[in-house]
């Protein structure tokens, strides 16, 4: 089950993201991330996401091309050896009409997200849980076990 945060705002105050973390620290976030996005090496890539808070373990792989939160990067873990495929979303953050709604992302060791998947808020990946290409992972999904769709269903 997804766990979130719900933070009230006022309708239409763009700016409310701004105020709560901080113009330079989503400067440099989006800085880090946006370059990351172009980098095809992985050490490289994982030492300038990790600057932004996230937890990123050895030999993890981000492709090139990966949206990764620059707002709440701190909310992300992705574990040892995991693949993240090129063009991938993940995002701690979503923003509703006078809710923001923040969550832990999980992604487990040895797991994989196939090319072009979004990861919602909240969501837990196990260790070698494999979620197929372009799926939308909005709930938690077990280790050793194959998602796809949207939303992401177990096939396997």
């Amino acid at each position: 089950m997804r766990q979130l945060k719900e933070t009230k705002y006022r309708n239409g105050d763009w700016w409310f993201l701004a105020r709560q973390r901080g113009l330079i620290r989503i400067g440099f976030n989006f800085a880090l991330c946006s370059l990351s996005m172009l980098i095809p090496f992985p050490g490289i890539k994982n030492a300038l996401l990790r600057l932004t808070g996230m937890r990123i373990g050895e030999n993890a792989f981000i492709a090139m091309g990966a949206v990764l939160d620059i707002f709440y990067p701190e909310l992300i873990e992705i574990g040892e050896n995991a693949i993240i495929g090129y063009g991938c979303v993940i995002t701690a953050h979503e923003l509703l009409p006078g809710v923001l709604r923040t969550g832990k992302i999980k992604i487990g060791r040895d797991s994989l997200l196939g090319t072009r998947s979004v990861v919602l808020p909240g969501v837990e990946i196990g260790d070698g849980a494999i979620i197929g290409a372009m799926s939308l992972v909005n709930r938690d999904v077990p280790a050793k076990s194959f998602y796809a769709g949207v939303p992401a269903k177990k096939l396997r």
